[in-house]
C-alpha cells in the first residue's frame, strides 16, 4: 500500500452521490415483523429504519467476492479502490431530527468526509467516513457520519475470532436487559431488507474459511438497530435525539446477544454483550 495510492484516495473527499426512495408501507411493514414488533401508535417509522433506504443498487455482475459493490478507480466509484478484502460497518453518529412516515419520498445525499489509514493490532486500517443525509418529504429527517473500516486478510492458522463464550453475562448495573440469539432467518431478512449481500451475514464457508470468523456474523447495524428497539421499548418510540454506536467485537449467528439500556443523568447508556461478558457494541444517546 504505497503512500501515493493513499495521496490518490484523497481525490475521492468530497465525491457525492444522491439516491432517491420512498417509505413503502409493505417494506415497513416487513421490517416490523423480523424484528417482532408492531408499529407506533401515531403510524410513524420507528428509528433505524432509515437504513433501509436509498440502498446502493448495484448489478450482481459487478459485486466482488465479498458481496459489495467492486471498488474502482473509475468516476462512477463512490469509494476508492482500497486493496484490503475485509470491511466492516464500524461506527456511526445518528441525528434524528423528524421521524420519516409511510408514503413519503425520500433523499439522500451522500459524501466521502474523510479516508485515514492506521496500522492496527491485526495490521493495516483504512477508515472512510461517509457524511449522509436523509430527506422525507423534503426536510431533513436523519443526518448521520458513518465510519467503514477496511482490514487485511485473516492472518493463516489464527484462532477463528470470537472465542466460545465461556462465562456468563451479569446485567447487574443495567436498567433494562433483553436477551435473544440471532437465527440465520433473523441475518437472512435484515440483509434482504437493506439488500447487503455481504458474504459474512449468510454464507457460512465464505465467513469461516475465507474472513476467519467462528460463524456467520451478525450485521453491525442489525445489532445497532435492536439497541435502538430496546429504547424505543423503554421510552417510547421517537424519543431519541442523537444515537452513537461502535462495533467492539463481532455478535456471532446462534450466540446469546444481550442488549442492556442504563438512563444517566443527561444521556443513555446502551450496549450489547456476548454471553460470556464480551463486549460486542457500545452505545450512547439522548
Amino acid at each position: 500500500m504505497s503512500a501515493q495510492t493513499t495521496n490518490d484516495w484523497q481525490n475521492w473527499i468530497g465525491r457525492e452521490e444522491v439516491r432517491h426512495d420512498h417509505v413503502d408501507p409493505a417494506a415497513v411493514g416487513r421490517w416490523l415483523a423480523t424484528l417482532d414488533r408492531t408499529a407506533p401508535a401515531d403510524g410513524s417509522v420507528p428509528q433505524a429504519y432509515h437504513w433501509c433506504l436509498c440502498l446502493p443498487d448495484a448489478p450482481t455482475a459487478i459485486l466482488g467476492a465479498d458481496g459489495h459493490p467492486l471498488r474502482e478507480d473509475s468516476d462512477d466509484s463512490f469509494l476508492p479502490p482500497i486493496p484490503l478484502p475485509r470491511r466492516m460497518w464500524a461506527a456511526s453518529k445518528v441525528e434524528f431530527l423528524a421521524p420519516l412516515r409511510p408514503g413519503q419520498s425520500v433523499m439522500r445525499s451522500s459524501r466521502v468526509a474523510s479516508i485515514t489509514e492506521k496500522q492496527g493490532g491485526s495490521g493495516k486500517l483504512v477508515f472512510a467516513e461517509v457524511a449522509h443525509e436523509t430527506h422525507g418529504d423534503g426536510a431533513l429527517a436523519v443526518r448521520e457520519i458513518q465510519s467503514i473500516v477496511f482490514r487485511e486478510p485473516a492472518p493463516a492458522g489464527a484462532p477463528a475470532p470470537p472465542p466460545p463464550a465461556s462465562d456468563k453475562f451479569d446485567p447487574s448495573g443495567w436498567d433494562a436487559h433483553r436477551m435473544l440469539v440471532p437465527s440465520e432467518a433473523l441475518l437472512f431478512r435484515y440483509s434482504a431488507l437493506t439488500f447487503n449481500s455481504h458474504r459474512i451475514h449468510y454464507d457460512l464457508p465464505y465467513a469461516c474459511h475465507e474472513e476467519g470468523y467462528r460463524g456467520l456474523v451478525v450485521h453491525g447495524p442489525l445489532t445497532a438497530t435492536l439497541l435502538l428497539d430496546l429504547a424505543a421499548r423503554e421510552i417510547g418510540d421517537n424519543r431519541l435525539e442523537r444515537f452513537a454506536f461502535r462495533g467492539l467485537s463481532p455478535a456471532i449467528c446462534g450466540d446469546e446477544l444481550h442488549l442492556v439500556l442504563r438512563r444517566d443523568s443527561d444521556s443513555i447508556a446502551l450496549a450489547a454483550f456476548a454471553a460470556d461478558g464480551r463486549q460486542v457494541m457500545a452505545a450512547t444517546a439522548n
